[in-house]
């Protein structure tokens, strides 16, 4: 019988739901879990961007054109225009979410064999797309001691190699919660222009800032064509399930390419995009913005100081997003302690998942005593969380203490 291709065996499936089933056994025991494993937020949608779906005058559901519906591409253009970006139609196009834009944003600037500069500990997704594609991540290690900021250029420059074509990254960052300055990214510009490479800039939760401004990519205009800037409307707006993003670049050969990739895939779904010309186009859109990002301002400070109670955990405040990576010295494998507080851990008929750190980075070794906390729920059930992830990491220390010992 033929096997799968060497690829598809090679990806490694994403820490941050391949442990699920371990989640869903344990709701079937009667087990509370409290998900602190998804950027998944429980903020209602804004009522704009569902009016928008559910007043939609539509008789046919049919295609959408494939760069994507012309009023979703001119409300886009406006909103980039109130951050002080000015674009015009022929240099953004809609995608299926994030994903999909920095999907297109690999296979258009590198070839197989080519290796993309990531800062790690990063989206895991990035590695799955640049392995179904061949591309090598070369990573860039941050260390949560230093709040994840990136390390001295000259170090960056030390991995940039013949083969090398672009630098990739999310700022706000997730995993990590990192807001790079605008030196840091000044940084990446000069040295993107030094070598020739592009600059794919992962902006969902460019909104979603709580220390200084979210420098965009756009904002370097030193950087010209080699900017791609990637972004989706689902964690400014808490609509995962709307799957819209979008790919944005001055490039018109990078454009042209986005069109018979967008012309392959069809289109980008047609009621998520007209709820998305809805809320934009509700003069109160920017508030709804700001509500969204003042809770989660509120949940990270809560959530970081609760976290401060937990013996040895090693964590800096994030600068934004809604993720916080903690080093927990009584961790030894994150992944078997996920399973353990899933499998054999509660606290009164409740437990925490978290995400695994170790999937997070490229380099082997390294996150194992990491965790990634998404900070997606009210903040009373965050404080119940570190509640219950205190007393499990405390049993789990004492279990594996205690096997060390059967063992000797």
């Amino acid at each position: 019988m033929r096997s799968v291709s060497d690829r598809s065996r090679a990806l490694k499936g994403s820490p941050i739901r391949r442990l699920v089933p371990f989640a869903t056994a344990a709701k079937k025991r009667g087990i509370h879990v409290y998900h602190l494993n998804i950027g998944q937020p429980d903020i209602p949608t804004p009522e704009s961007f569902m009016r928008g779906v559910r007043e939609a005058d539509i008789d046919v559901l049919s295609y959408a054109p494939a760069p994507g519906i012309h009023a979703t591409l001119e409300a886009l253009i406006a909103f980039y225009a109130d951050m002080g970006v000015a674009l015009s139609d022929d240099e953004i196009r809609i995608t299926i979410g994030g994903s999909e834009a920095f999907a297109f944003a690999l296979q258009i600037t590198c070839n197989p064999g080519d290796d993309v500069l990531v800062p790690e500990p990063f989206y895991p997704n990035y590695n799955g797309h640049a392995v179904m594609n061949g591309i090598n991540i070369v990573p860039i290690t941050t260390k949560v001691e230093e709040g994840f900021h990136l390390p001295p250029i000259e170090e960056i420059r030390e991995q940039v190699s013949p083969k090398t074509k672009a630098i990739l990254f999310s700022n706000p960052g997730n995993p990590t919660g990192v807001g790079y300055t605008r030196d840091e990214l000044k940084g990446l510009v000069d040295l993107a222009i030094e070598h020739d490479l592009f600059v794919i800039s992962d902006e969902p939760y460019r909104e979603l800032m709580y220390e200084g401004h979210a420098t965009s990519i756009l904002e370097f205009p030193e950087l010209g064509e080699r900017a791609i800037l990637v972004d989706s409307i689902s964690k400014r707006l808490s609509a995962c399930g709307a799957r819209i993003g979008c790919i944005v670049s001055r490039n018109p050969e990078v454009i042209a390419a986005v069109d018979k990739l967008c012309q392959i895939r069809l289109s980008a779904p047609t009621f998520s995009q007209l709820g998305l010309v809805s809320f934009l186009n509700d003069p109160d859109y920017a508030t709804a913005i700001e509500d969204i990002r003042t809770q989660f301002h509120s949940r990270r400070d809560t959530l970081f100081e609760a976290l401060q109670t937990i013996p040895g955990a090693v964590c800096r405040k994030p600068e934004g997003a809604f993720y916080i990576f903690v080093k927990f010295p009584q961790i030894d494998d994150s992944e078997e302690f996920v399973k353990y507080m899933l499998n054999e851990f509660d606290l009164d008929g409740e437990t925490v998942m978290v995400a695994p750190g170790a999937g997070f980075y490229a380099t082997p070794g390294v996150g194992h005593d990491e965790v990634r906390i998404a900070y997606v729920l009210e903040e009373s059930k965050l404080l119940r969380a570190v509640e219950i992830l205190k007393a499990g990491i405390e049993a789990y220390a004492a279990s594996r203490e205690g096997a060390v010992t059967t063992a000797g």
